[in-house]
Order: C-alpha cells, then structure tokens, then sequence
C-alpha cells in the first residue's frame, strides 16, 4: 500500500532536473528516479571509461530511451563536465527543451588510482578536471538562472575518500574540494532560495574498488564500537537506487530546510556529517613557540593520538 501510494504522489511532478554522468550506475538510478516521480530530465554523459578517455553518445541515449520507454520525458546531452563550455552547454540543454531548471545533480566521475609517488601531472589533473571542476562548470552555470528564478536545488557528489584513501589522493582531494565547495555554495545562493547539499555514497559501481570495500568494513567496525546500529547486509550489495533515493529526496519540499551539509548513504545506512570543530584546543597567553609547544602540546593537544600508518604504530 505504501509503494502503491508513493508511485502516485510524483514529488517533483513538472519539475526540470539535470544529471550529470548519467549513463550508469548512481547517476543513471538518480536519472530514472527523478523521472519516475514526475521530473523532466537531462541524461547527461561522455560515455567515456571510468580512468576517463573515449565518448560513447549511446550510454546516455540508452537511459533516455528508458525513460521515455516508462512513460517519462528525457533529453540526451554528450558534453564534458571538465570544460567550461561543456558545463554550460549541459545546462542550456535544460533550457532549450523545457524552458527552465530546478534540480542539478553533480555525478559525473572518473578514477585513476595511483600512489603519490607515482602520479603524473595528467593523473592529478584529470582527476581535479572532472570531478572538481565539473562541480564548477555547471553550478556556474545554474546558478545564474536559479538566482533570477529564486529558487533551485543542487546536489553534489562527494565521497568518502576524502577522509583518506590509500592510492587515491587526487580523488581524495577532489572530492573533499566538493564538500568545501558545497557549504560555500550554499551560502552564496541560500539567500535566493537555493539549497545545495552533498552525498558520500556507498554503492557497488565500476568506480568501486577493493580500498573502497575495506573502507566500509572500518566503518561497520567503528559504528560497532561506538554503539551505532551496523548495518546487515554486504556493502558488496549496495544499490545505486539506495543512494538515488536519498539524493532525490533531497531534491523534494521535505528537505527545504537542509542546506550545505554532508550525508553518507549506502545500503542500509543514512548519515549526516557533523560540521567540523576542533576536538581539543589550549591556549597560551601571547601566543605560542616551540618551547611552550614542547611543553603542553605533547601532553594536552595530542596526548592519545595513535597513528595507524606509521611502521609499528
């Protein structure tokens, strides 16, 4: 009965969303779920590999296609994320078919691992490109018609691998570049009624990788710990339609009032990020040196601390 009611309510019914790397897995499930409650939908992606390289204008067709083929309205955009022009071309394509926007959903990803040492100057820079950039490119140019309409939704995609992630410091920069460049959005357009929030999601995707599974497994460990209910089921098994569900929500009048924050989701799990604060803070009247940091630092600032990797730690 609850499905049955759901399927008939069309949340976003009327309204235009755009999605950015839409061709598969979360940016596809996004892309159909925002059809599937009423909005009219962009499908945008390259169709490239997931290291990045190549197009392949059928990976967003097919979604299209899908779409329509369920009783939806849908448009197909190729363009690049990572240029300036793509992002704007991706959002006039909202404009030139359905005369408006409402929701911009950032997806579109790629990932290159490499250990620092290893990292070329293209391997950091089409990382940043893509994903930090591609957030740019089109935000600025939503933002532009969201503030004269006073009103429209972002949501950007983040990741946990901006809390640290073994042979992915380009990702892990750029991702927790987006999470920055979230709360600044926020506050530059929550004035004209503009929400923007982001999403680090947990699902198995050809981005996924086996650093990604173990990630998981530490936080299931530590949510144990602390008494945090753990979810049952196999990361492995996570859905990107688990995720979409919590970003198309955010998109609905139900998440009004929520604006540059942080949500985790995956599977069973829903979460939202606290905004960050020092944990510990000491004060030394006139300012500190090394000889006072010698002293106290050691015992009241980072007393405790253990690092896990370091050699023998």
């Amino acid at each position: 009965m609850a499905n049955a009611e759901s399927a008939g309510r069309k949340r976003l019914q009327g309204k235009i969303a755009v999605v950015t790397g839409a061709g598969r897995g979360i940016g596809r499930a996004e892309a159909m779920l925002l059809a599937r409650e009423g909005a009219k939908v962009v499908v945008n992606d390259l169709g490239g590999g997931p290291i990045g390289g190549g197009a392949d204008d059928r990976v967003a067709a097919q979604v299209v296609e899908e779409i329509r083929g369920a009783g939806g309205e849908a448009v197909a955009n190729y363009d690049n994320v990572a240029t300036m022009e793509g992002g704007a071309r991706i959002i006039s394509t909202a404009m030139d078919n359905f005369g408006r926007l409402d929701i911009l959903i950032n997806n579109a990803g790629i990932v290159r691992p490499r250990m620092i040492y290893n990292m070329s100057e293209s391997d950091w820079d089409d990382i940043i490109a893509v994903h930090l950039k591609g957030h740019f490119s089109t935000i600025r140019a939503a933002a532009m018609i969201f503030r004269e309409q006073k009103s429209g939704v972002i949501v950007n995609t983040a990741s946990e691998s901006g809390l640290g992630h073994l042979g992915q410091s380009s990702y892990s920069a750029a991702k927790e570049g987006i999470v920055g460049l979230t709360r600044t959005i926020a506050r530059d357009l929550g004035r004209f009624n503009v929400r923007c929030n982001a999403i680090r999601p947990r699902a198995a995707t050809r981005l996924f990788d086996e650093e990604a599974l173990k990630a998981m497994e530490r936080t299931r460990a530590m949510l144990g710990d602390r008494g945090v209910p753990v979810p049952t089921a196999n990361p492995l098994d996570n859905k990107p339609e688990q995720v979409a569900a919590l970003v198309v929500w955010l998109c609905t009048e139900a998440a009004a009032n929520v604006n540059g924050r942080t949500f985790v989701v995956g599977g069973e799990i829903v979460g939202i990020y606290p905004e960050p604060e020092p944990s510990r803070t000491i004060i030394h009247a006139g300012g500190w040196d090394l000889d006072a940091l010698d002293r106290d630092a050691a015992t009241q600032l980072t007393a405790g601390l253990r690092n896990e990797f370091l050699p023998g730690k």
